[in-house]
């Protein structure tokens, strides 16, 4: 009885001591996580949005590690955060959908006491409708909405207003990109409707303009787009000027316009979501991407219109000054940028696009 007893002690020892070692493991595993988590940035933007030297410079720099991942809309972004369980840091909403994320209250407000780079972007693209006084967003880029045309099928001056589109020598060529909000700006615009209207008639009457241009229409894709025009398989495409530029340069025989009339111009920024784990690396960054240094490189990098005045200084003049990427004040003046409508208009919208949509493979 007393060797069981002894051998029973024992047994109890070795399980006190296992115990031990693993609560001394385990706190040492969550403080290791707690430490990388404060050494951590994690961004949540468009895939391929940033030029990854900067990212990797930032990280020298700084000292932070950057967890980079990627959304493919502005809904897809909006929903994921909602949903919480996530840790973003800083995230690259558009326009509108920061108006629909500042009204969910998913957003901080930012502490412009912390934020450094203010002073070099343009006035124009500050304090803008959708985010006064710039209380929860810093400006990253903005662009247009517009027509890459194939000059070795299009002519310049064959494009000038959006009804353009419908002309019948245009059968099958014409490349869509896979956006309610977008497809139907331009039956809206076609029509010289708002593209934030919320008239039930406006929207139908843009839906049958839309029907009328399906037999023009090649395909509906989303980011393949630019591949398909780099490599002349369609002769015009529906996209922004940003994709448009990276598109021209993989192949010199494709041009970008804004058509005349109704269109749209956007705006995407940072803003840091209230999922912000992080918030002195994600002040950093901002601070670290409004540099005019940096910027200039994220914009020569990407092909979009940057907003830091400072940093377009910056570009080559031949950049500055292409009125397809900075266009003039006369054709900005004519854009509105998208408004977020509310859940029934959005859906609206949606369901007539998708009812386009689903003509177009019959």
């Amino acid at each position: 009885m007393k060797r069981l007893a002894w051998f029973s002690g024992i047994i109890l020892a070795i399980v006190s001591v296992l115990a031990t070692i693993n609560f001394v493991l385990t706190n040492q595993s969550q403080s290791k996580r707690a430490k990388q988590g404060q050494q951590t940035l994690t961004i949540f933007n468009w895939g391929d949005y940033i030029d990854p030297e900067l990212i990797n410079k930032f990280e020298r720099q700084s000292g932070y590690k950057v967890d980079y991942e990627t959304f493919d809309s502005n809904e897809a972004m909006f929903t994921k955060i909602k949903q919480g369980g996530t840790h973003y840091d800083l995230a690259i909403p558009s326009d509108y959908m920061i108006q629909k994320m500042k009204k969910a209250k998913l957003l901080v407000p930012l502490d412009h006491k912390r934020l450094t780079g203010l002073k070099y972007y343009d006035q124009q693209f500050m304090d803008l409708d959708f985010d006064r006084d710039n209380r929860y967003s810093v400006p990253y880029f903005w662009g247009t909405l517009g027509i890459v045309y194939n000059d070795k099928y299009v002519q310049p001056d064959e494009i000038k207003t959006w009804n353009d589109l419908w002309q019948p020598k245009w059968r099958n060529s014409i490349m869509l990109y896979d956006s309610a909000r977008d497809v139907m700006a331009v039956g809206l615009a076609s029509n010289n409707n708002s593209v934030n209207t919320k008239n039930m008639g406006e929207l139908a009457a843009a839906k049958g303009r839309l029907d009328a241009l399906m037999p023009n229409v090649k395909a509906i894709v989303g980011d393949e787009i630019k591949m398909y025009m780099a490599q002349d398989e369609a002769k015009l495409a529906l996209d922004f000027s940003g994709d448009a530029a990276q598109m021209i340069a993989e192949n010199p025989h494709l041009h970008y316009v804004v058509p005349a009339g109704k269109g749209n111009i956007w705006f995407d920024n940072i803003v840091m979501p209230k999922t912000v784990q992080n918030k002195p690396a994600a002040y950093a960054f901002i601070n670290f991407i409004s540099q005019p240094k940096n910027a200039a490189q994220n914009a020569l990098y990407n092909g979009y219109a940057t907003p830091n005045s400072a940093a377009k200084r910056l570009l080559p003049q031949s950049v500055q000054h292409d009125s397809q990427f900075y266009p003039t004040q006369q054709i900005l003046g004519q854009l509105r940028v998208y408004q977020d409508l509310g859940l029934y208009w959005t859906e609206a919208y949606n369901d007539l696009f998708l009812e386009f949509k689903m003509s177009t493979k019959r």
